[in-house]
């Protein structure tokens, strides 16, 4: 079977994190620039090579000077550190589960992640194209990566949590 190239629909995929403000309830935000690809050998994926990248510029979580914050070197220093990369991915499968491991870099930390990976199945578009769908879901420590800022309230409360959570839904279309 021949490798198969694949790359990332942005018009049919979103990445997103959530993180936790104040303990008490969630901050939702997405990368809106991406792109990423695979390459495969399988229709199943498995052994599949995964890369990824998301714009910091492009964060979003539908509140300006929060944005501004987040690209600031408070944070993920979007001057200094455009995109924040995955690479060396592997899909893998342990009975019905899907892990994809690789190399996440944030700043200049790149750290090795284990995302959860739903796959929804490859099909066709109305135009031809060969589409497969991903969810993919994992954790990562902020503070891991230097993203070190916090504040804390009069009653002893942090701002902003240490666990992120990604959630992406991806959609490739074969090359």
């Amino acid at each position: 079977m021949s490798t198969k190239k694949w790359i990332i629909d942005p018009t049919h995929s979103e990445v997103s994190f959530k993180v936790k403000h104040l303990v008490i309830s969630t901050v939702t935000g997405y990368f809106r620039k991406f792109e990423g690809s695979a390459e495969a050998d399988s229709d199943d994926f498995v052994g599949g090579k995964i890369e990824f990248s998301a714009d910091i510029d492009s964060i979003d979580t539908n509140q300006s000077d929060r944005d501004a914050h987040l690209k600031s070197a408070d944070f993920f220093d979007a001057a200094t550190n455009p995109k924040l990369v995955f690479s060396n991915g592997v899909l893998s499968k342990n009975g019905e589960d899907y892990v994809l491991k690789g190399d996440l870099k944030i700043r200049e930390t790149t750290l090795p992640v284990e995302l959860a990976v739903e796959f929804g199945g490859v099909a066709g578009d109305p135009y031809g194209n060969t589409k497969a769908g991903f969810e993919i879901t994992g954790k990562v420590s902020r503070k891991a990566y230097g993203l070190t800022w916090n504040a804390v309230t009069e009653a002893g409360s942090v701002v902003v949590g240490d666990e992120v959570k990604i959630i992406a839904s991806i959609q490739l279309v074969k090359q």
